[in-house]
């Protein structure tokens, strides 16, 4: 008879609860032969109660408590004269006594993976004393394992690599699960391991859990990753256990199973004659359904006419074989190339050689495209030579340049004058020949480099490049002369033949056995009683003195006329001026002074002295100056400020005035004919305070009330303005008001008018009135006139 999952364990919990009550039976508390145990004052017996371990079953789901076991002392005699106490682990909150019958009861369900068991003390004690009448004892209550966890993989789920093509059998991960049943007791926690999903590629061994390969010749390039999903099951795979599962990815990696393969048996590809080296021409490719390092390729030119011409290189990113130019390609010369190219795997696998060779082949052929192409020069560089003598239009050399095309177009020259920006050179447009247009200079320019263009006729576009150097014969065009301005000096208490200068000469031509120069005393100069000249025929010559002794006060300068000649052919020659000076020398020959003026001074008189009167005069220098700036300052012209009213403007002159005693500053009787009697009056040489003024009362008559009161105010605010200056000016208003007696005081209508008042007898009054006879005055040096 066939029991199902739930009948099983229902079975199963009868047979432990038998064998508890059997367990109980035996643990239960019997008499000893010894003597009876007596409380303190009595003699000690043996132990009258042995325990044994209790058994409780986990995960009861009965309503009411669990029996665990009884507790008796054969001290009792059912009286209730005795008393059980349960202490420990779990006493009175999972495990409770019945204090009278000692039966132990379990409240609460029990899970034998959180606690496997319980460590607990009894004790029997006398009701009415409440004294023990047994030693208290420790016992154990064991939860009994039911199978009621499933098997769990921990690592899950997992991920593994098996090379393709692997023999049957070849590992390719171990799996675990964990049981949390105690593996001890019956089968709960032995676990046996299956395959669900995976077959028939993978199995997977049932007690170890080792997943192997279940087939030969896996292709990675077929299918290259599997999942798997293995089970695992308790109760050594039993009817009734539990069972767990987990996810196992497995990839298929890569071998070297697949040879290279190109997709075509032959290529062909055209290619322009004008392509610069180094470009590419094409790229091919070898199929590799490998991946990695077991695609990885060489390419190879093996045969062919183009072996010289071109090579083959690999892309490593792409794996391609990239043709390029070694060589100028030329459609006139060749128009085609045949290239037979080897592709073959860099890493072999010698398992998989019966696949076939590693390698393949393939043509590729070149067609080679006709370009128009520039003429070009028979050669890249044109050396000619010319005499700088030569005359304008004198013949060079020629050029020549062909058009490489098979049309062969006629070919027409210039020169490109931004290499011969003086037009020195023309050159015939068809026959290329080469001829002067100006005069040379070698000593100019003793190279000239220029660019000849050919250019095809039918295509101007098509323009070749030709170099020509051309050389300047030299021809003796230049005189000698002295190789640097000579400074020579000659000592007063010189002897006669003494060298005093030794010269040399430089000549800007260049003859090809080099210079040599002669030198000698011009003919005028040749009997001079002073000085001699050597040549020393090594193209140079020394200065000798004649005489003995030099006087400057006689003669300070000596200029000695040298001649030179060349040895060219015709030579030439030139007169050169050497200036001598005579000079005071010290003991040793060293010039200390060479100035004639310095014996007009007096003899006593130092070098000292001459410092000190030079400072002297210095110093008067500067005082001069100074007293000329100062002057100066004191004279500025009259500069009138524009930010302020040019009505109001003040002239300043340096008469002061009388001080409070001047009361001609301001006389307001050339304004008016009336009497005006001030209430206050201010000084006019010092700078008022600022203060309040109230407006000031007039005692007049009605008449000339406006300009009266506008003049008065006026004057007031100049008084107290602190910005005036502290003396007496000349306050000019633009306004004079109506009905004036002074009429108009404007100073410049009387300037613009024609008065007959002349200022010129200000001038007799001293400096003082000075500036106002300049500015007012018609003499010529009025500054109105």
């Amino acid at each position: 008879m066939k029991l199902g999952k739930v009948e099983f364990c229902h079975f199963l919990q009868i047979i432990a609860l038998f064998l508890c009550l059997s367990g109980m039976n035996q643990a239960e508390l019997s008499r000893s032969r010894s003597k009876p145990y007596f409380q303190s004052g009595r003699p000690r017996t043996k132990r009258s109660w042995v325990w044994n371990q209790f058994f409780v079953l986990e995960e009861y789901m009965g309503t009411d408590p669990l029996y665990v076991g009884k507790l008796h002392s054969d001290v009792d005699k059912g009286d209730g004269s005795i008393k059980y106490i349960l202490s420990g682990e779990g006493a009175s909150s999972i495990f409770i006594i019945d204090e009278n019958t000692g039966d132990i009861h379990a409240t609460k369900r029990l899970d034998r993976e959180e606690q496997a068991y319980y460590t607990l003390r009894a004790q029997a004690l006398d009701r009415l004393t409440n004294k023990p009448v047994e030693p208290e004892s420790e016992f154990v209550i064991k939860i009994q394992d039911i199978n009621d966890n499933e098997p769990k993989f921990l690592d899950g789920p997992y991920t593994a690599g098996v090379p393709e093509m692997s023999p049957v059998g070849t590992s390719v991960v171990q799996v675990t699960a964990t049981d949390a049943d105690d593996p001890t007791y019956g089968n709960s926690a032995r676990v046996v391991y299956s395959i669900l999903q995976g077959q028939p590629y993978f199995s997977v061994e049932p007690k170890t859990g080792i997943i192997k390969t279940a087939l030969p010749n896996m292709d990675r390039e077929a299918k290259d990753q599997y999942l798997l999903v293995i089970q695992a099951k308790d109760m050594v795979g039993q009817n009734g256990g539990l069972s767990g599962t987990t996810s196992v990815t497995v990839t298929l990696t890569d071998v070297n199973d697949n040879p290279p393969r190109f997709p075509r048996r032959s290529y062909q590809y055209n290619v322009p004659e004008s392509l610069p080296v180094a470009s590419v021409v094409a790229k091919i490719k070898a199929a590799d359904a490998d991946v990695g390092p077991n695609a990885e390729m060489e390419y190879k030119i093996v045969d062919g006419d183009g072996l010289g011409v071109f090579k083959i290189s690999v892309d490593k990113d792409t794996q391609e074989g990239i043709i390029t130019i070694q060589k100028e390609l030329d459609f006139e010369a060749k128009t085609s190339y045949t290239l037979r190219i080897e592709a073959a795997n860099k890493h072999v696998d010698s398992r998989f050689q019966s696949l076939g060779p590693f390698s393949d082949m393939t043509t590729v052929k070149i067609i080679v495209e006709d370009v128009d192409e520039p003429p070009v020069f028979t050669s890249h560089l044109y050396s000619m030579v010319v005499s700088e003598a030569a005359k304008v239009g004198t013949i060079i050399g020629t050029v020549a340049a062909h058009d490489p095309d098979i049309l062969n177009s006629p070919v027409r020259y210039s020169i490109d004058r931004n290499t011969d920006l003086e037009r020195y050179f023309n050159i015939d447009a068809n026959s290329g020949v080469i001829t002067t247009a100006k005069s040379l200079d070698r000593e100019t320019n003793a190279v000239h480099n220029i660019t000849v263009l050919a250019m095809e006729s039918q295509n101007p576009a098509q323009i070749g490049r030709g170099y020509v150097a051309i050389t300047i014969l030299d021809i003796n065009d230049n005189a000698p002369e002295f190789a640097m301005e000579y400074e020579t000096t000659v000592c007063e208490n010189a002897q006669p033949g003494q060298v005093i200068q030794k010269i040399s000469a430089v000549d800007k031509d260049d003859p090809p056995s080099g210079h040599q120069f002669y030198f000698s005393l011009t003919a005028e100069a040749a009997n001079n009683h002073n000085f001699s000249l050597q040549d020393n025929k090594d193209n140079t010559a020394s200065v000798l003195t004649r005489r003995n002794g030099f006087r400057r006060q006689e003669q300070a300068v000596f200029y000695l006329p040298v001649f030179i000649v060349d040895s060219g052919s015709p030579s030439l020659s030139s007169t050169n001026t050497l200036t001598i000076r005579v000079c005071d020398c010290d003991a040793d020959g060293r010039a200390q002074t060479c100035n004639a003026e310095a014996y007009v001074l007096p003899a006593g008189l130092s070098t000292g002295a001459l410092i000190a009167i030079l400072a002297c005069v210095l110093t008067l220098l500067v005082l001069v100056l100074l007293i000329v700036t100062m002057r100066r300052r004191k004279k500025e012209p009259l500069i009138f400020d524009e930010e302020r009213d040019i009505r109001e403007n003040i002239v300043r002159y340096d008469d002061e005035g009388g001080g409070e005693e001047d009361t001609e500053a301001f006389d307001m009787a050339a304004l008016r004919n009336l009497n005006i009697i001030r209430d206050t009056k201010t000084r006019r040489d010092v700078t008022p305070e600022i203060q309040f003024l109230s407006r000031p009362t007039f005692k007049s008559i009605p008449d000339n009330v406006i300009f009266r009161e506008f003049i008065w105010e006026r004057l007031k605010e100049a008084d107290v303005d602190p910005c005036a200056p502290p003396y007496d000016s000349l306050q000019t208003y633009a306004f004079e008001g109506s009905g004036s007696v002074a009429e108009s005081l404007s100073s410049l209508d009387s300037i613009s008018s024609n008065s007959d008042q002349n200022y010129d007898y200000l001038s007799d009054w001293g400096p003082r009135f000075k500036r106002l006879a300049d500015m007012y005055g018609t003499g010529p040096d009025s500054l109105y006139s």
